[in-house]
């Protein structure tokens, strides 16, 4: 009868009904067909402490802080700033792509909004210097995953709360990763712009860099104030999230301003977000209490003994399987569906929360530009015009490389755990 429940799910999700709600009617079928309906009784308070996390606070306000940021014209300071910095390198407009996204990381901690802005500004000016479509979008995919992992940054704090696991730890074992990505990035835009001969910004065209540092300093400022906050346990990772909101408001007077509209539908958005996130983690969480029940994750521990697999082949596996889940799946919907049943056994093995956690992130993030099914790169070449699999076609040496970082950080988990060590976190 269990087959019931994947063809059951799959007809509701060809109905079009929302994800969300698929998962829900999918773990109470779940329920009735492995013969545990009478512990339906109480699986609405098995739910509510699932989503009861002091951390989890920290999100809706993450995303506000970001949302604001975002309407308060922001981008152009920090394109300014990395075009003062890189812009006269060789192939300076894709060095700009990069470090501009390594300055966004630390204010909206999203890939796909990342994209998005970058679609819209450097993208354009990109191709008005020479570049071909394809490379600006595919350039503009492949970094905007920067985001996520270099803090703060909103699925690091959503696995926390999984995990039960130290955000400010995450933060700072993410810092490192992240710029590893960036000087990998750095070295094949360089690669590409001697074989290409792609420009650079002459002296006149880049920005004074004084002046520019001066006025994106409101929103460098705001990673500082949420990291710091954490990191020195001046704040907890929700009260440094409310001060980012307050920070946020504050900057954005400095560049364009907030309006009231532009205000309203930060907070609609942020509404809409935290609400489908929160859904997402109480359908979950049913599918999570059946799992424990039916013991799925000690049977996964005996599968891959009895496989022979071992730690490491263990850890390869996972990163195929949170590599094509970031393909497919929303993050948040991924984490809180695999992370469950598959970091168990993981930990089993010796692995550290800490750097697993930047490993899982780092995969799903890899999903979101891998072809065919990436959402930065569905994002990128509905903003660009771009053909898709023109644009898929050229992320593949991207997406290569930052497979070879992941094999670097899993190999080497110093890389991920030196800071939060060096920090006594």
């Amino acid at each position: 009868m269990i087959w019931l429940v994947p063809l059951a799910a799959l007809g509701l999700l060809a109905s079009g009904l929302a994800l969300a709600y698929v998962i829900g009617a999918s773990a109470v079928l779940a329920f009735l067909v492995t013969d545990n309906a009478r512990y339906l009784a109480i699986l609405p308070q098995k739910v509510f402490s699932q989503i009861s996390v002091f951390a989890l606070l920290a999100m809706p306000l993450f995303i506000l802080a970001g949302e604001i940021m975002n309407r308060a014209g922001v981008t152009r300071a920090l394109i300014d700033l990395s075009m003062a910095l890189v812009g006269r390198l060789r192939g300076g407009l894709g060095h700009v792509n990069i470090m501009t996204s390594v300055f966004f990381a630390g204010i909206s901690g999203s890939a796909v909004a990342d994209a998005a802005a970058l679609s819209n500004t450097l993208v354009p000016a990109m191709r008005e210097r020479g570049y071909s479509a394809t490379y600006a979008g595919a350039i503009t995919a492949a970094s905007s995953i920067i985001g996520p992992i270099v803090p703060p940054s909103i699925i690091l704090i959503f696995y926390g709360a999984l995990m039960q696991t130290s955000v400010a730890a995450l933060f700072m074992a993410g810092i490192l990763p992240g710029l590893l990505l960036t000087g990998a990035l750095f070295a094949l835009n360089a690669w590409y712009a001697w074989r290409d001969d792609h420009p650079r910004l002459e002296r006149g065209e880049a920005p004074a860099f004084g002046p520019t540092l001066v006025g994106a300093l409101p929103a460098l400022s705001l990673p500082l104030i949420i990291v710091g906050g954490i990191v020195f346990g001046w704040m907890t990772p929700t009260e440094a999230a409310a001060v980012a909101v307050v920070a946020a408001l504050a900057a954005g007077t400095f560049y364009t301003g907030i309006t009231r509209q532009g205000l309203l539908e930060a907070l609609r958005r942020t509404a809409t977000l935290t609400g489908s996130i929160f859904i997402i983690l109480c359908a979950v969480a049913a599918l999570g209490h059946l799992a424990a029940l039916e013991r799925i994750p000690e049977a996964i521990a005996a599968l891959v003994a009895d496989l022979g697999l071992g730690p490491i082949g263990f850890m390869l596996a996972m990163n195929i399987i949170f590599i094509v889940a970031g393909m497919v799946l929303d993050i948040t919907v991924a984490l809180a569906l695999l992370v469950p049943l598959l970091a168990p056994v993981a930990l089993a093995g010796g692995a550290d929360p800490v750097h697993l956690g930047i490993v899982i992130c780092f995969n799903l993030c890899i999903g979101l530009v891998s072809p065919p099914l990436g959402g930065c790169l569905l994002i990128v070449s509905a903003v660009t015009r771009v053909g898709y699999w023109q644009l898929a076609r050229a992320v593949i040496p991207f997406v290569v490389l930052e497979m070879a970082v992941l094999g670097v950080i899993i190999v080497f988990p110093q890389i991920s755990l030196v800071l939060p060590r060096a920090m006594g976190l």
